[in-house]
């Protein structure tokens, strides 16, 4: 029989330990030590408790538990000595059925891997969805991840070992995340299409009004007709809308989802969890016959990324009126105007006006995506509350100096137009870390005709500048113009400084917000609290009606716009209670 939070909160310490045992490898007292912390709310709460225990042991102990795992498909496997739990999930992976060329591949792997770091190779290889990773995809990470430095591995070991621990926990209490599951099997399902020339290398691009693009509305269409959504529809633009009615006719809407287009080669889940986790949750309240006494409508933004062409936040900007009618002339790298993709896709485009939403008609607008960033997966949290998006500003800039021959020009009569734009990129850190939640970037660096000979006259270079407020981001904009224009004075160069984009921020509204919150704390997640440093969707709809976002962790490293970024089921299945905990909020706040 599966064990229950209840037998577990009520049982004695050591018979509380006994049944936690086999969760970390040999390694019993880290599920001792958290249980301190009963009773338990939940397993979300029990699973902190012990990344807790862990996050405060000394590096000594960390690298101890590290060392007692066995190596994957080495000599515990061979000797048939692994225990019991490590024996089912490398049988899962396939490990106990390589071929000899992958077998001797792994143990050369093994090897390099533990001359580098002095420890084993950690890898949870039930995986993200708890069913197993394939064997090439075990090999290649194993690779990879021999690059990383060496105090990033042993916390990458660590949260794979708490990811571990997480399945085994889900076996012992006879959880499945069933929900999550559906979230993962729905974006696996729609990351099937992809456009020409990178379908055939395996790679995710899905840009605006192509035809994998057009597969993907149908799809969401088909998904939301199944979830129970009383009308299904793509709107003018392409966006694909699901309403699901309230008790009472006339009453307001909640306004939720994401986008469903991609960057080239990118990821599964940035935009669309943000659509599958919503849909899920009203899935869920047709099966049980429950209307709200309010309606739920969960748009799939038809284009955000602005892959194909330069308008940016189309689907979500033709919501709140905002589309420029200087867009359908636009052109794509094949000389494709924006109005020719949009007949060719059967649009209309007289109808694209009367898409602009009243705001009057809704009580706001929530968004959950993948954080797109390492903080979550650093602290080992599942979920993250936004405070705010970053405001933005982005300049194009070049430093003007002398070229001259890198030999015979002394250092004290150089005119270094590169090493202007150096100086400038390490204030640009001491800066923005002033702030704690501003960043800084020159993503963008060349110097034109350079020679290896020859002190660079010309530097061309961008600066991207991010913060919560629009009066932090202004200040530091402020701070970062100034510097320029000084170390240009200093060295004798000159410069120029474009302004190429200015957004403005969107704070959270405090009562959504808080909504979150008291979400998260019910599911026994900590909170964390976190600004948004890349845009979203919910940017635009800030503008008319009220917004928060929540954010869901990511795996190696919190990458994105990649094909490595991912999450967990159990971490969508979070994702989906706590949006349905808002929508039981809000269902007891309405009349």
């Amino acid at each position: 029989m599966p064990l229950t939070l209840q037998e577990l909160n009520a049982a004695t310490p050591e018979a509380a330990a006994q049944m936690l045992d086999g969760l970390y490898e040999h390694t019993p007292w880290i599920a001792a030590q958290a249980l301190a912390a009963r009773p338990f709310g939940s397993l979300a709460a029990l699973k902190h408790a012990m990344v807790r225990v862990l996050a405060q042991a000394p590096r000594e102990a960390q690298v101890a538990l590290v060392r007692a795992h066995p190596e994957l498909a080495g000599k515990a496997m061979v000797a048939q000595t692994l225990t019991a739990e490590s024996t089912n999930e490398q049988s899962k992976a396939g490990l106990t059925q390589c071929t000899p060329e992958e077998f001797a591949r792994i143990q050369q792997l093994n090897a390099d891997y533990n001359a580098r770091f002095g420890f084993p190779f950690i890898l949870a290889v039930r995986g993200p969805r708890g069913t197993g990773l394939a064997k090439q995809e075990i090999i290649d990470t194993f690779a990879r991840r021999l690059d990383n430095p060496p105090d990033f591995e042993l916390a990458e070991a660590l949260r794979n070992i708490h990811r571990i621990a997480e399945i085994r926990l889900n076996d012992k209490f006879g959880v499945v995340p069933q929900l999550g599951n559906d979230v993962w099997d729905w974006q696996e399902k729609l990351a099937q299409h992809s456009d020409p020339g990178y379908a055939e290398k395996g790679q995710l691009t899905v840009t605006y009004l192509t035809d994998a693009h057009r597969a993907c509305a149908q799809r969401i269409s088909h998904w939301m007709h199944d979830c129970g959504f009383d009308e299904v529809e793509i709107d003018a633009v392409g966006n694909v809308v699901g309403r699901y009615h309230p008790a009472v006719a006339g009453a307001k809407y909640l306004l939720t989802g994401s986008h469903y287009d991609t960057v080239r080669n990118g990821g599964k889940y940035d935009g669309r969890l943000g659509i599958f986790v919503p849909m899920a949750s009203v899935r869920e309240l047709r099966r049980a016959g429950r209307r709200l006494p309010f309606g739920v409508e969960v748009v799939a933004f038809a284009e955000e990324e602005g892959q194909r062409y330069k308008a940016t936040f189309l689907g979500s900007g033709a919501l709140i009126g905002d589309f420029q009618p200087a867009w359908l002339e636009q052109k794509d790298a094949d000389g494709i105007t924006l109005r020719q993709a949009m007949q060719h896709a059967g649009l209309c485009i007289d109808d694209i006006p009367k898409l602009r939403r009243d705001p009057a008609r809704y009580l706001g607008f929530v968004e959950v995506h993948i954080e797109q960033g390492p903080v979550l997966n650093g602290l080992d949290l599942p979920l993250g509350i936004v405070t705010s998006i970053n405001g933005s500003a982005r300049y194009v800039c070049e430093m003007l100096g002398m070229a001259s021959h890198a030999g015979t020009t002394p250092m004290d009569q150089r005119r270094d137009a590169a090493t202007g734009v150096a100086e400038l990129a390490l204030y640009l850190e001491k800066r923005a870390a002033r702030d704690g939640d501003s960043v800084a970037t020159i993503g963008q660096l060349q110097v034109p005709s350079g020679s290896v000979n020859v002190v660079p006259g010309r530097c061309q270079f961008s600066l991207d500048l991010r913060a919560p407020t629009d009066a932090q981001r202004d200040a530091l904009v402020a701070d970062v113009l100034a510097e320029l224009a000084a170390i240009a004075a200093r060295r004798g160069l000159r410069y120029t400084a474009e302004l190429s984009m200015k957004a403005s921020a969107a704070p959270s509204s405090a009562p959504w917000q808080q909504r979150w919150e008291r979400a998260v704390q019910a599911l026994g997640v900590p909170l964390h609290r976190m600004p948004s440093g890349a845009g979203h969707d919910a940017m635009k709809l800030h503008e008319v009606m009220p917004q928060a976002m929540l954010f869901v962790r990511g795996l190696n490293g919190g990458i994105s716009h990649n094909p490595l970024e991912s999450t967990t089921s159990d971490d969508m299945q979070l994702a989906v209670d706590a949006f349905t905990h808002v929508l039981n909020q809000i269902a007891t706040e309405t009349p």
